[in-house]
């Protein structure tokens, strides 16, 4: 009986110790939310005047990462990009030489044009990162009906009035690791 309770409390103290390793430790933290590619992300954010936290919090949600993804719908590369958008902003952001087989390969590719991307919906939506990353999601016609129509405001406090679940539970996934990252990776915010 004894020999049970000292495995028990010795149980007890190991989980306690890994808790407390959990909810104290930045370099724990750093293991569970890396954030890779990470000189690539700094680049594009630093050229186009973005949070590096939010390109790499959305690229967390679109592949965690990975590279040569396609989805189900379609959507290339590392920020997963629909093919027609993806060349959309080739053209409007004059980027030559850059193919739909280049950003679903190339990690840096993706990023550029995707931060590229981010850029233009931040612009669009001026400045509302809430917005702009409902319109990653779904699509900036449909983020600007939404406004317009007042069936969503722009706002995380009312980001549960999205109509789309999918968009409500990416943008609520996006901010989550957005916030985390600015924790955890203070020294990489864009400078």
């Amino acid at each position: 009986m004894r020999k049970i309770f000292k495995k028990r409390v010795l149980l007890l103290l190991i989980i306690a110790v890994l808790v407390l390793l959990y909810l104290k430790s930045d370099w724990m933290n750093r293991w569970m939310y890396p954030i890779h590619y990470q000189s690539d992300i700094k680049i594009s954010s630093v050229n186009y005047g973005l949070d590096p936290h939010l390109v790499a919090a959305i690229i967390r949600v679109e592949t965690n990462f990975s590279n040569n993804k396609v989805s189900k719908k379609g959507a290339i590369g590392m920020m997963q990009l629909m093919p027609e958008t993806a060349d959309w902003i080739v053209q409007k952001g004059k980027f030559s030489n850059v193919t739909q087989a280049a950003i679903a390969s190339r990690a840096d590719i993706s990023i550029e044009i995707g931060s590229w991307y981010l850029n233009s919906l931040l612009q669009q939506f001026k400045g509302n990162t809430y917005a702009v990353v409902a319109a990653y999601n779904a699509g900036p016609g449909t983020v600007n009906r939404w406004m317009s129509e007042g069936t969503w405001d722009g706002k995380l406090e009312t980001v549960d009035k999205l109509p789309y679940g999918e968009t409500r539970h990416y943008v609520q996934r996006v901010i989550y690791y957005y916030n985390k990252y600015k924790k955890l990776y203070p020294e990489f915010a864009a400078k």
